[in-house]
């Protein structure tokens, strides 16, 4: 089975609790107006890999010593039988390695259409961050990029590790972007404030820097 990936990383420290390997699936047909990972949109079969090969990065990278995986996009049900399949990876890796580690996904979809549409799907997950991006709406909450946007807790793991971010506001430490440099290019992770990757483009610009190409605009 393959997915297409965008890319992935570890550690991710800034959507989910504690040290979390990080996954982006290539293609979204939602499009979310103003979304900062325009760049994941394209279905591009360049970017397939095997979910095996992916599973054995997940272990070789994270030496079985990290809290959990967050899964994002793009958008991960747009790919449904290869989400599956990653999906049932993990878990098996989980039980037999006796890993106490969640699985949080991200969606642009409504709850209501997930739970109608891919409900064997949700019954893998740990939590899931559905609904639409809506950059009208304030960012208010923890790992979430707009305030319509609810931490919904699947499974007693997943309330038992994140039911206090459930209705907490945000904080200044929720706050915080990851930086990488793979070659020529900056990899942002995070959830940005409301006209932060524009003030950074504009303020690099003055330092003589120009991004070529940036995600969050088209």
């Amino acid at each position: 089975m393959k997915i297409a990936i965008n890319k992935a990383h570890f550690p991710v420290t800034v959507l989910g609790p504690g040290r979390r390997i990080g996954i982006w699936l290539q293609g979204c047909s939602i499009g979310c107006k103003d979304c900062v990972s325009q760049d994941t949109w394209a279905r591009d079969s360049s970017k397939e890999m095997t979910v095996a090969r992916l599973l054995s990065w997940c272990r070789e990278v994270s030496a079985g010593q990290f809290d959990g995986i967050t899964i994002s996009g793009g958008e991960p049900f747009d790919q449904p039988l290869a989400l599956k399949a990653l999906l049932d990876g993990l878990l098996h890796w989980r039980s037999t390695a006796g890993l106490d580690v969640d699985i949080l996904c991200y969606s642009g979809y409504p709850l209501a259409t997930l739970q109608k549409k891919h409900t064997v799907l949700l019954e893998k997950l740990d939590a899931l961050i559905p609904e639409p991006f809506v950059a009208s709406r304030p960012l208010t909450q923890a790992w979430r990029g707009s305030s319509n946007q609810p931490l919904v807790l699947l499974s007693d793991r997943g309330r038992a590790r994140m039911q206090a971010y459930v209705d907490a506001p945000i904080t200044e430490h929720d706050k915080r972007i990851q930086t990488m440099v793979d070659g020529q290019r900056v990899w942002y992770v995070g959830i940005p404030g409301r006209g932060d990757m524009q003030a950074l483009e504009q303020r690099c610009a003055e330092r003589g820097l120009q991004f070529e190409h940036a995600s969050w605009r088209s």
